[in-house]
């Protein structure tokens, strides 16, 4: 179901599909629809698509840009997968009022963030 002028789909521009998928699947589970070697689409509940990511070799990376915001359950388990996945926390976990939050920027050079409730 499509919500008229709701979000519908977001697009991560990489400059290494492999890394990119490697990353997120390591990070936060994420599974993929492959289209080849230009496009993977990001497999959400049930299997279907809520994002894909679209390569462009001479991508460097965007921060201050729009903010995806991810939600985890465990906040610092979160942190450890981003690192150990490969990402940059560039914004250690804060609170803010109803929870706590961090950002990183993935291998692409992408900032995202990840909050949780406290």
């Amino acid at each position: 179901m499509h919500t008229h002028h709701g979000i519908d789909y977001v697009e991560l521009k990489v400059s290494d599909m492999q890394a990119a998928r490697k990353f997120y699947t390591a990070a936060f589970g994420w599974e993929f629809n492959d289209y080849g070697p230009e496009y993977s689409g990001i497999k959400g509940a049930g299997g279907k698509e809520q994002g894909g990511l679209f390569l462009d070799a001479s991508y460097k990376g965007v921060r201050g840009g729009p903010l995806i915001i991810l939600f985890s359950k465990d906040l610092d388990d979160t942190v450890a997968k981003v690192k150990s996945g490969g990402g940059s926390v560039v914004t250690p976990p804060f609170e803010f009022p109803g929870g706590r939050r961090f950002h990183f920027t993935d291998p692409s050079g992408n900032e995202l963030a990840v909050w949780s409730e406290k």
